[in-house]
């Protein structure tokens, strides 16, 4: 992991997108936004640098104040599937990992140079295990990210075909075709970035 270095921003800009992103999914009281204020620490990684390792044990969840994230899985033969892209105001982690303090089976890299608000794991859940308006940021939380949007994108996989996919993504992340190398955004529709080509040539036609 990176280590910390010097900083120039306005903390408090993005402390209070941290606040608005819990808020969007339930109200919370002031002294509940303390405490998971003072959890928060700040860290800035470089394009290309390594967030968290294939097999490390993921102990933070990582708030994207500013740029974007991707999680890959590496096979045997070296290649690598995407299998998620995040962006600014998202929460990003090895979910499993940091349940079960087991290593991760993915790896975390900074696809641009990011801004994150860390919160260390056990601390949070304890945080949410001792506040009721915590713990039901959470429930909504887990519903929307991991039953809501999971099933969604199960669907899609069956139901749409690859420029629906990427249309979707566009969608979401409107940004995403001039930040992303296409190498990145293909892996993570699953196809190869030839087909990628062609599906934007296809799009741009029809403009």
């Amino acid at each position: 992991m990176a280590n910390p270095k010097k900083m120039n921003f306005n903390k408090e800009t993005y402390l209070n997108n941290l606040k608005l992103y819990f808020e969007s999914y339930s109200p919370i009281s002031e002294k509940s936004w303390k405490l998971i204020e003072n959890l928060a620490h700040f860290q800035t990684i470089k394009k290309g640098e390594i967030l968290l390792e294939n097999g490390e044990i993921c102990r933070n969840l990582y708030f994207i104040a500013k740029g974007i994230l991707r999680t890959f899985i590496t096979d045997e033969q070296g290649n690598f599937y995407n299998k998620n892209l995040f962006f600014e105001n998202k929460l990003a982690c090895s979910k499993v990992s940091s349940m079960l303090q087991t290593p991760s089976s993915f790896t975390i890299e900074a696809l641009e140079d990011c801004i994150l608000i860390n919160l260390n794991y056990k601390e949070y859940i304890r945080l949410i295990n001792e506040n009721d308006d915590l713990k039901n940021f959470y429930i909504a939380y887990l519903e929307k990210n991991w039953v809501i949007e999971k099933e969604q994108i199960e669907v899609a996989l069956v139901m749409q075909n690859a420029t629906e996919r990427y249309l979707s993504l566009l969608e979401k992340n409107p940004t995403m075709a001039d930040r992303v190398p296409l190498l990145h955004i293909a892996s993570h529709l699953g196809i190869t970035p030839t087909q990628l080509s062609r599906i934007r040539k296809s799009l741009e036609k029809k403009l």
